[in-house]
């Protein structure tokens, strides 16, 4: 057998080299980059392994692990999991900073290499810089902490361990049933120690992702139970998008004349004006899908994990109504006690639709009445103007009026208003992504996907922070032909917004649409809605009479920030001012753009007949404390169980 002698670090680099992905007649490189914050953890070992093996591979400078982490979950999820970023940072807070983007990763299912330096496998120089001593375990370090938020974690404590949890690293990221971060901590020792690897290690190794096809009596037990339906109604998980089942869902769907809502993973699979499209489903959802799922007796998920968005906290589907899951993942199949179909999207779907041959629904207009009902509502919505005839409720009597606030931070435009101009305006084929706050309700039901994928909403996790750097990570995936755009509140911006410096420092053009409302203004509303006074969700100054934090407003100039960076950027105060911005960016190249706007709290979208179980108090303070608490239990006795 030949062999190389390699350091562990150095055989790492040569071996992701080397790991390509082949799925239906598509062979390419499964590792596209590394991102790297360099410290003691990493920059002698990796780094100098990087330096002498990397080829291929491109290497991108972080600015906070976190921030570069959920760059490469954003790109790996806009590459359709079929290529992925890995990311290095040293042992200790670079290590920590990187457990959020890894639980972000794995509760939406997508694949990331999670690389960090670890304290010294040999224990000589304990405790090391950054090192936490565990009195009762001293095996435990930093990144253990990684393991609850992991699908695949293991330790390099002798090189040739290498080889082994490689090889089970690589069958998790390629795992399309059950993949997420994967966590390969590396001992700064280990990293520079030698070993005289098998040269087959580094064979170029082709990991097939394969389409799990359906059994013939899964496809028959669902059948039977479709065939039973009057008004079924399909479901768009982020599953179709992933097992590129596109067609085969939109054919399944005009074959036999059934509605389907969207989920946020899903949605841009088809295009927004589909006549059998109704919209976002669920608590951020629109009418048109929600009234129709509140009367159908079959729902058909495809490619779906039934969060509590979707099924609001399994209030929304009729008693009797029966499911049929189609999933690559069994565990996700049964949810909800369905028919299961445990197998790929794209295959199954044709199957279902020949198997149905000669099925009617019972649908008459009802499809398109509820869309034109949505239709006019988004309408209203994409219109609204500040002034005396339209006032945002603020619930909270000690907050101070709209008309405060617009005096405060010198603001007047309504957030749905502003995000349907955002819309319009912007090319046909630009990709948006968002993560947390109102935004992704509003965009889940306003925002229209005039061409495919190009809607990246982390949702699974809803991370505040991962706006910026997704916007960064998508942009490296789809290159600089088309435009990226970040929907992002200013909550989120002022939590990370990091890797904006890198896209200034790589010529990279994404476009930030900040709309600064002065508030956590979501949480605001869950707040107020239950019956209680604000506390902790409005940028406020703290008031030197009161001594809370109920002063006037904080107004701050988002876009001196981003010009500090190097970034273009925009003062948008009116629909006039964006609609200039707009146009004016298209124009710009090779830098970010930032468009600071000012949009008033509580100008979001409302609920459309959805419902949310978020914790209500059942001995409150206060007569509204207890009605909302009476509001919970009339949902809740009817909500499923299972």
């Amino acid at each position: 057998m030949n062999t190389v002698k390699l350091t562990m670090a150095q055989a790492l680099v040569r071996f992701l080299e080397n790991q390509y992905v082949a799925y239906d007649d598509v062979e390419q490189p499964f590792v596209r980059g590394i991102f790297m914050l360099p410290g003691h953890g990493n920059v002698v070992g990796l780094g100098q392994a990087l330096l002498q093996e990397a080829q291929r591979l491109e290497i991108y400078q972080g600015k906070n692990e976190q921030g570069m982490a959920h760059a490469a979950v954003a790109f790996a999820k806009h590459m359709k999991r079929k290529q992925i970023m890995a990311v290095t940072s040293s042992v200790g807070p670079g290590a920590a900073n990187m457990v959020t983007a890894a639980a972000t990763a794995t509760a939406n299912n997508i694949p990331v290499l999670i690389l960090p330096g670890d304290v010294y496998a040999c224990r000589q120089p304990d405790p090391v810089l950054q090192q936490i001593e565990q009195p009762t375990d001293l095996s435990l370090s930093t990144n253990d902490a990684f393991r609850p938020v992991c699908r695949y974690w293991d330790r390099i404590v002798r090189p040739e361990q290498l080889m082994s949890a490689m090889m089970s690293a690589f069958r998790v990221l390629t795992d399309p049933a059950d993949t997420g971060a994967v966590c390969i901590a590396m001992p700064q020792d280990v990293e520079g120690e030698a070993y005289d690897y098998p040269e087959t290690f580094f064979k170029k190794r082709v990991w097939r992702i394969e389409r799990r096809p359906a059994t013939e009596i899964a496809i028959a037990q669902a059948a039977k139970v479709i065939r039973e339906a009057k008004k079924p109604m399909l479901i768009l998980g982020g599953g179709v998008r992933y097992s590129e089942a596109h067609e085969a869902f939109r054919a399944f769907a005009e074959a036999y004349g059934i509605p389907f809502g969207e989920t946020q993973a899903g949605k841009s699979a088809i295009v927004w004006n589909h006549p059998l499209n109704v919209g976002g489903i669920g608590v951020t959802g629109c009418s048109a899908a929600n009234d129709l799922a509140k009367e159908a007796d079959v729902i058909i998920g495809v490619g779906t994990r039934y969060t509590d968005f979707t099924t609001s906290s399994k209030w929304l589907f009729r008693e009797d109504a029966k499911f049929v899951n189609i999933n690559v993942s069994e565990f996700q199949s049964f949810k909800l006690d369905a028919t299961p179909v445990i197998a790929d999207a794209k295959d199954t779907l044709p199957k279902l639709q020949k198997a149905l041959e000669g099925y009617n629904t019972a649908y008459s207009g009802e499809i398109e009445a509820a869309v034109e009902k949505w239709n006019k509502e988004y309408e209203r919505l994409s219109h609204i103007e500040f002034g005396e005839d339209y006032v945002p409720e603020i619930n909270d009597a000690n907050a101070h009026s709209a008309f405060d606030y617009a005096k405060d931070v010198n603001a007047c435009l309504t957030q749905t208003t502003a995000l349907a101009a955002i819309n319009r305006l912007i090319a046909k084929d630009a990709s948006v992504i968002a993560a947390a706050g109102s935004l992704p309700g509003c965009m889940q039901r306003m925002w229209r996907a005039h061409s495919v994928d190009t809607y990246n909403m982390e949702y699974g996790y809803s991370c505040m922070g991962y706006e910026i750097s997704g916007a960064l990570g998508v942009k490296l995936a789809i290159g600089d032909t088309h435009e990226v755009y970040a929907m992002v509140g200013d909550g989120s911006f002022i939590m990370l917004h990091s890797e904006l410096v890198t896209a200034v420092q790589e010529h990279k053009k994404i476009n930030i649409c900040l709309f600064d409302n002065a508030s956590f203004g979501c949480i605001n509303n869950l707040q107020t809605g239950q019956g209680n006074a604000t506390l902790c969700t409005e940028l406020r100054y703290r008031n030197a009479e009161s001594g809370k934090l109920d002063g006037s407003f904080i107004s701050v100039d988002f876009a001196a920030i981003a010009r500090a960076y190097g970034a273009k950027a925009y003062t948008v105060r009116t629909l006039e001012d964006l609609e200039k911005a707009i146009e004016d960016s298209k124009s710009v190249k090779d830098v970010p753009v930032l468009f600071d706007m000012k949009v008033l709290p509580k100008s979001m979208t409302d609920g459309y007949g959805s419902w949310w179980r978020v914790g209500s108090v059942e001995v409150g303070g206060t007569q509204a404390n207890r009605e909302a608490w009476q509001n919970h239990l009339e949902h809740e006795k009817v909500a499923r169980k299972y």
